[in-house]
């Protein structure tokens, strides 16, 4: 990609649980030159509890990564989630330019 920039994607199908309710677990991310992560998609691990709009404590892992900050992420279907990721990216670089 543009200056030296590359992704990854894995994924890999799982029984669907209260974490990884959609069944897969996926990582999406984007590297720098210096094969450092600058941005990530995933659901691999839990992030700090929060509360959504609605009140409730988050139970699903799906979050983004953004240098070293985390957010969670409100997964909805899987070609949201690339285009997501596709957004950010195209943000990302933008930025860095």
């Amino acid at each position: 990609m543009d200056n030296g920039y590359w992704v990854k994607f894995e994924a890999r199908r799982v029984a669907p649980s209260t974490q990884l309710p959609h069944g897969i677990r996926y990582s999406l991310t984007l590297h720098n030159r210096d094969n450092k992560r600058v941005l990530g998609f995933d659901n691999s691990h839990a992030v700090k509890p929060g509360r959504n709009r609605f009140g409730a404590r988050k139970t699903t892992w799906d979050h983004k990564h953004r240098r070293d900050d985390i957010a969670a992420y409100e997964f909805e279907t899987h070609g949201k989630l690339l285009e997501d990721f596709w957004q950010e990216v195209e943000r990302v670089i933008a930025e860095r330019r």
